[in-house]
């Protein structure tokens, strides 16, 4: 038996191994000239391999220094001048060509210094000092290195010495004794090379020069903190970030400080990437005559831009290939543009390569992946479309055949300019078996199908209207005639939209066969409602109009037509009676005192469904009122009218007198006298005021004063006859323009009693922070006269005030002592305490004086740490120092809470250390701020400890 080898199954070429970069060393000319570029790709036939030297072919004859082996290419007896350049694969078979991607050769050289001798460096000790390197000419990167008296004794590099792998410059920031000695620069590439070495002394100055080591630092100028992957080596100032990304990019500043002074230097790192293909262009298959079209697409920066090739060479756009922002299209394919295509992505970074294949290809005509549809249904009288779409390449021609015999094309059956079928106006002979036939040059095919005409379908109920009422429920029929053979679908539609039962509320149910039952109408249940019958050949449908009877619309068109201070003439337009007469109207009011619409009483007492008038009666004088009206018929009431236009009713004398009469209090020599004003709906009309009477007890005659305002709840009368707490009998009436009104009943007032007639005494003062002070008296005794005491008054200045700008604080009841807040730190200020009553203030005490507390301290605690570790937070900040005129820090509040909405807990210390017990699944906001006599002090900035344990941090 045979088997099938594995290279028989044809494919295109495919890269397995590219050539890569190779830098050789010119030192190693002598020893070994030759160099191997790799390539290596797979496919069936086997691939012939061919190279490009900048472009141009190499022919690997016989007695060149080129030579293949598979598809590495072997260069001998190389020479730096005719052989630096960049390098190229090709590899082809039956299917096409591709070709790899770039490789260069480039040759590095590097000369040995220079044999002069360097002269001596002498330097202070405690001074900077540079040792240059001056490395001799070369190419390719180089490694630096010092060595210190003798090999292998290396400079290391530290907080004092570093090495500059750019220039190879050694910085020796302060010199030590133990730096004197001779220092020899070495550059290491595939050789080493040694200079002359430099001696470096010191002096002995007068006096020693220290300049202290710098500290060296590194930030960025956004702010942003370095992620944890980048490492500060602070030892020698070098800034590792490994893994570059575009996130890494942005200015960053090294920072060099000691006690002398700071200087800083900024550079910007830019992100670039070389091209990678995010879309690549697939294999295809396609027709003759089809379209391509392949999308290329690689991300990089700066943006790559795109080019094609096919069977390596580059395509340029013509009259069938465009070629554009990295796709390719062709259309109307043929043969000829078959073979391997390449993408190339590239920007000054590199270059990446994507192959496909294209294979066009002819093909006979094929109906096994799209045959003539088995089975066409049609009705009488309907019309039919019968595809015929077989694959071949090309084109060709389509011919159709009924049963045996070719078709006969008449006005009703035609054969259309794409090969397919159409019949019109189907009749039962229509039926039959159709085939249609297709041919090229490369073969014929043909596929049959059926068609099969049915009898159409018929609904059999008539158009109609159906009269239904709110509530009510009515069944809509749809039925037909149809073929038996084919099954029925009903759609019913409600105003032209799809009726979903089990949605609209639930009012929709399926009845029996294509009926539906409408359950609890509502009056906008009303309109049109069709019927739609589809089966597998056609579609027909029906409609039915519903009317739905229910209570009438709103009324239209209020108005007052005239207006009384208690009645009101209206009149209306009807609404639409919704199919049903109306037989009753109802007329509701409100005014802005009411509480909505009210029912209001009519003549006549009930309006008829005719009546389109009525007189509204019991209306409140002067005010506001709107209506409307509601109209009924047997079925119910419906919505209310929109309100007419305000009206206010006449005016006419005031009926109501003011309520809770009351009074007493004032200054010495008054009666006051106070009521409820009484309210605007029962005024009556403008102009309303009140008249106040009033009598001494035992007397026989009344007082009286016009208080010309609806709003004023108080009269005051004054007399200097008038004793103290006096009883008077008192009543209140009312008025307005149209006339006086009633007096209301008579109440008994006192008269106003006598301020306080001693000062409070044994007044201290003490100073309880910067911005309090407590205040304490010995209360007056209390005694049932006339002069009571309801409590007291305190009023206190600065030295800088004066007495009559004071500002002012009152207690209530017998208290004898309290603070006063908000005053200034480090400030006198003199306070007298008063009684106080209903008719003012009595005598003051001798004022005191009390000079406040120094004022807290105004600078907040910086450079606060924090570590969190087993469930516990440590907290450390520097301390806080409090300026000459601001009291001593005597502790500091840690105050702390899990987020900014909730209450602070609050720990106090007077250390700049605390550790708190608390989770640290939890972020915790905190601040801290220091406190003394003076009061608490400036707090730090919030500072916010997120839930991940980790190291030291500062804020």
């Amino acid at each position: 038996m045979g088997c099938l080898a594995e290279s028989s199954v044809l494919q295109s070429p495919v890269f397995t191994k590219q050539p890569g970069s190779i830098v050789y060393p010119v030192e190693t000319l002598e020893r070994n000239r030759e160099v191997v570029f790799s390539c290596e790709a797979q496919g069936s036939p086997p691939p012939i391999y061919r190279w490009k030297l900048n472009g141009t072919e190499i022919s690997p004859k016989s007695g060149s220094h080129y030579s293949l082996s598979g598809g590495n290419l072997r260069i001998s007896h190389l020479n730096k001048d005719q052989d630096a350049g960049t390098y190229q694969c090709l590899a082809s078979n039956s299917f096409g060509t591709i070709v790899s991607r770039e490789a260069s050769l480039t040759f590095a050289y590097l000369e040995n210094f220079k044999t002069h001798r360097r002269s001596s460096v002498s330097v202070r000790e405690g001074q900077g000092v540079v040792l240059l390197c001056g490395p001799p000419p070369h190419s390719g990167d180089l490694v630096f290195s010092w060595i210190f008296n003798e090999y292998p004794t290396f400079v290391k590099q530290d907080t004092r010495r570093f090495i500059s792998q750019e220039t190879g410059n050694l910085y020796i920031a302060m010199v030590e004794p133990s730096d004197v000695g001779n220092y020899t620069s070495s550059h290491i590439s595939t050789l080493s090379f040694l200079s002359k070495h430099t001696t470096l002394n010191t002096a002995h100055p007068i006096m020693k020069i220290l300049i202290p080591v710098p500290s060296i630092n590194w930030r960025r100028m956004d702010s942003i903190p370095f992620p944890r992957k980048v490492d500060m080596r602070k030892a020698s100032g070098v800034l590792e970030i490994p893994y570059f990304q575009q996130e890494d990019a942005g200015t960053y500043e090294c920072v060099a400080e000691n006690s002398r002074g700071m200087n800083t230097v900024k550079g910007k790192l830019s992100f670039y990437a070389p091209p990678h293909l995010i879309e690549k262009p697939q294999d295809v298959q396609k027709l003759i005559d089809e379209s391509l079209v392949w999308e290329c697409k690689a991300t990089g920066k700066p943006k790559p831009s795109y080019r094609w090739m096919k069977n390596g060479e580059n395509l340029e756009s013509a009259e069938r290939v465009q070629v554009a922002n990295g796709a390719l299209s062709i259309s109307r394919l043929t043969l000829s543009d078959t073979g391997m295509y390449q993408c190339v992505a590239g920007n000054k970074h590199g270059e990446v390569y994507s192959n496909a294949e294209l294979r066009v290809i002819a093909v006979a005509p094929d109906f096994s992946h799209n045959q003539v549809r088995s089975q066409t249904l049609v009705k009488v009288g309907g019309d039919a479309l019968i595809e015929c779409k077989p694959k071949m390449s090309p084109w060709g021609v389509v011919s159709w055949r009924k049963g045996s015999e070719p078709l006969r094309e008449s006005n009703r059956v035609s054969i259309l300019d794409n090969g397919n079928l159409r019949i019109w106006n189907a009749t039962k002979p229509d039926a039959g078996l159709y085939t249609c036939v297709a041919r090229n040059q490369f073969g014929v095919a043909s596929s049959t199908g059926s068609i099969t005409v049915k009898e159409p379908t018929i609904i059999t109920t008539l158009p109609s209207t159906l009269d239904v009422t709110v509530g009510e429920s009515v069944v809509l029929p749809c039925q037909v005639s149809h073929d038996p053979s084919l099954e029925l679908k009903f759609t019913w539609f409600f105003n032209e939209q799809v009726i979903h039962f089990g949605s609209h509320g639930g009012f929709f149910e399926k009845h029996s066969a294509g009926d539906i039952m409408i359950r609890n109408i509502q009056l906008r249940h009303a309109g049109k409602y069709t019927c739609a019958v589809q089966t597998k050949v056609d579609s027909i449908s029906i409609a039915v109009d519903l009317v739905v009877r229910g209570p009438p619309g709103p009324p239209t068109s209020i108005h007052v037509e005239e207006i009384t201070d208690t009645t009101a003439s209206l009149s209306w337009r009807p609404g639409p009676d919704n199919h049903s007469p109306i037989t009753a109207y109802t007329i509701q009011a409100r005014t802005p005192f009411s509480l909505g619409w009210q029912a209001v009483t009519t003549v006549p007492e009930v309006v008829g469904g005719h009546r389109l008038t009525a007189t509204v009666i019991d209306l409140s004088p002067w005010v506001e009122y709107e209506f409307r009206v509601l109209a009924s018929n047997t079925i119910g009431t419906g919505e209310p009218s929109k309100p007419s236009k305000q009206a206010r009713t006449k005016g006419t004398s005031p009926k109501v007198t003011p309520a809770n009469v009351s009074g007493g209090g004032g200054s010495r020599s008054e009666l006051v006298i106070t009521w409820e004003p009484v309210p605007e709906e029962l005024q009556n009309g403008p102009g309303f005021g009140y008249v106040v009477a009033f009598r001494p007890h035992g007397a026989t005659g009344w007082m009286q004063a016009a208080v010309p305002s609806a709003e004023t709840s108080k009269y005051v009368f004054k007399d200097e006859s008038i004793q103290p707490f006096s009883p008077f009998h008192v009543k209140v009436g009312v008025y307005n323009n149209e006339g006086e009104g009633p007096f209301g009943s008579v109440t008994t007032i006192y008269s106003a009693e006598e301020e306080p007639g001693r000062a409070p005494t044994r007044v201290r003062a003490k100073s309880l922070s910067a911005s309090e002070i407590e205040v304490s008296w010995k209360a007056l005794p209390w005694n049932a006269s006339k002069k009571r005491v309801l409590g007291y008054e305190l009023r206190y200045w600065s030295r800088s005030e004066k007495e009559d700008t004071a500002s002012v604080q009152r207690t209530v009841g017998n208290q004898t002592s309290t603070i006063i807040r908000g005053v200034k730190g480090s400030t006198t200020y003199y306070i007298s305490v008063r009684a106080y009553n209903t008719a003012g203030t009595g005598p003051p005490s001798a004022a005191v004086n009390v000079t406040t507390k120094k004022p807290p301290p105004s600078q907040p605690p910086v450079k606060v740490m924090w570590n969190t570790s087993n469930s516990k937070i440590i907290l450390n900040w520097e301390q806080v120092k409090a300026l000459e005129n601001e009291s001593e820090v005597t502790g500091y509040k840690v105050l702390y809470k899990k987020n900014r909405h909730s209450r602070p807990n609050v720990m106090e210390t007077n250390t700049t250390s605390v550790e708190l017990a608390l989770p640290t699944d939890e972020d915790y906001i905190i601040q801290i701020k220091p406190f003394g006599e003076g009061g608490e002090g400036s707090s730090s900035r919030q500072i916010t400890i997120p839930r991940i344990p980790g190291q030291w941090r500062a804020s």
